[in-house]
């Protein structure tokens, strides 16, 4: 039966009265990160990744082709690291394996236009993100950057077509987010690890390593997340979680 005295705001109201130790007073830097956070980016690649299993089905079934394509970017990560690139690249290698060289040439001309098309994928800010971004900004109270990973050509590209470049007063791309990394960021804008905010919605990039050099984090988890992104969530004094990044706003304010 329905609850008809839970009013619609009582799952937000009940995320934000979570426990934490966050000391929103002491905060000077506000870190974003971008892919799946401010813009919807991995569903673009899983729909690539589900087009080109249907191509390679006379060969293996999808399933398999999805679990050979993540062993493949495994593998090719240490050399080609993160973004569109990479990925076209382990798309083509894992279709010729997996058809045991036999694709043929229309099949891998498609492939690689599709790596093509990602390049360009619109990167259309979520729901809630520029009004929110807004209102954090004009309250003239953080410091706002934007810290993303991948390769730099296809991050600027994603970053100028989103609109967002104005709301931030710092743009950082980097191979990959290590807790080294974070620190740099700390450092670059001469704070404190306790005075970071990181907000991002994966849990291994986003949330652990910052949580792990002594910032604060609030994670906002995606719909869809990368298969090599999944980790084990963990509750945490300096974490909060919230549903969506409107919220965020509610959080700070």
């Amino acid at each position: 039966m329905k609850d008809n005295n839970h009013s619609p705001n009582t799952a937000a109201n009940n995320c934000l009265q979570a426990k934490h130790s966050i000391d929103i007073d002491h905060l000077q830097l506000l870190v974003f990160d971008a892919d799946d956070t401010l813009w919807d980016c991995q569903s673009h690649f899983d729909e690539v990744m589900n087009r080109c299993a249907r191509m390679l089905k006379p060969y293996v079934s999808p399933d398999k082709v999805a679990d050979q394509l993540y062993a493949t970017e495994r593998a090719n990560m240490p050399l080609m690291g993160y973004g569109t690139k990479a990925f076209t690249i382990s798309l083509l290698e894992n279709a010729l394996r997996v058809s045991n060289y036999k694709v043929p040439a229309d099949v891998v001309e498609k492939i690689l236009q599709m790596g093509k098309e990602l390049l360009l994928l619109p990167a259309t800010p979520l729901e809630g993100v520029e009004k929110t971004l807004a209102h954090i900004r004009e309250s003239h109270r953080w410091k706002m950057v934007m810290f993303t990973k991948g390769e730099s050509l296809d991050q600027k590209g994603k970053i100028s077509r989103s609109g967002l470049s104005s709301f931030f007063d710092d743009i950082i791309i980097v191979d990959d987010k290590t807790d080294n990394e974070y620190s740099k960021v700390c450092e670059r804008h001469s704070a404190l690890p306790e005075e970071m905010l990181m907000i991002g919605n994966s849990f291994r990039s986003d949330i652990a390593p910052a949580l792990r050099i002594g910032a604060n984090a609030v994670h906002i988890p995606f719909h869809t997340t990368w298969a090599l992104e999944h980790a084990e969530t963990f509750e945490h004094e300096h974490l909060v979680t919230l549903s969506s990044f409107s919220q965020l706003e509610q959080f700070l304010l």
